[in-house]
């Protein structure tokens, strides 16, 4: 594998992130584009960067190397800025909504993006097993000590769907994994294939106002997150085997002091 010139792709990526800021796209994009070049891995995430200002194809997800990079960084500060700053509440959502519909206890629950655990956290007393699975390894190191897992695993979460062969679940979440990720089918194949028949799979995601998406199944929003639109949701969860339970609108977090939108989806697998 070629050796990454560090040097110059900090200075190709900051002056693109430089440009990107002052509003001149184009330059921007050739920026980044050098990038690119520089490190295909994309650890600093330059193609979901330029999906946002409108400059070359929307991937199908962000580069692997650019979430793990990400999480990595902030492993030991993710909670305060993601629940105190952002006002994220998500997994709390979650324990809501199972409590509203009288659902649990699970007996195995496969907590995608497990990040540093406050999903299993909130659903610690409702299950009898949880395994987690998170990209960053740095975070599951602070989700291990914690305690609230009986297995975790540092794996990219379609690729542990794909590769696992332990029992299937009742219960897999994914809160916070859909703005990581553009196209759903193998997100929604692979839950459904490590869950027992009436399974429940439920998920978060974020959306923005169906005129941006123009006929588009999803796109790749101005915080450099990926946006779903709705009917995209459920037609797929349908066609891999899903009958929507609800779908319901949310507030995902806060962003530079605005409410980002979103939906709490719960889905039961038919079998």
């Amino acid at each position: 594998m070629k050796k990454i010139d560090e040097d110059a792709l900090a200075e190709a990526y900051n002056r693109a992130l430089s440009l990107e800021k002052s509003g001149d796209f184009d330059a921007a994009a050739k920026a980044y584009a050098e990038v690119l070049a520089l490190d295909p891995e994309d650890h600093g995430g330059a193609a979901v960067r330029l999906a946002s200002m409108g400059r070359g194809e929307t991937p199908e997800k962000a580069p692997d190397a650019y979430v793990a990079t990400l999480f990595d960084q902030h492993a030991e500060v993710f909670e305060d800025v993601l629940v105190e700053q952002l006002g994220y509440c998500v997994p709390l959502l979650v324990r809501q909504r199972f409590q509203d519909l009288k659902l649990g206890p699970f007996q195995r629950v496969l907590d995608l993006g497990c990040g540093t655990g406050l999903t299993g956290g909130a659903l610690r007393d409702m299950a009898d097993d949880i395994t987690g699975v998170d990209l960053s390894e740095n975070m599951v190191e602070v989700a291990h000590e914690k305690d609230l897992y009986e297995t975790l695993y540092v794996a990219e979460a379609v690729d542990f769907l794909d590769d696992n062969d332990d029992e299937p679940f009742d219960l897999i979440t994914a809160t916070d994994v859909l703005p990581y990720l553009g196209a759903l089918e193998p997100l929604f194949f692979g839950a459904a294939e490590n869950l027992v028949a009436g399974g429940h799979f439920i998920f978060s995601s974020e959306t923005l106002p169906a005129d941006t998406f123009a006929g588009r199944p999803f796109m790749v929003g101005p915080h450099q997150r990926f946006a779903h639109a709705p009917d995209y949701v459920r037609q797929r969860l349908d066609e891999t085997g899903f009958d929507l339970v609800e779908i319901i609108d949310i507030t995902v977090r806060m962003e530079e002091g605005e409410t980002i939108a979103g939906h709490l989806v719960l889905a039961k697998y038919r079998g």
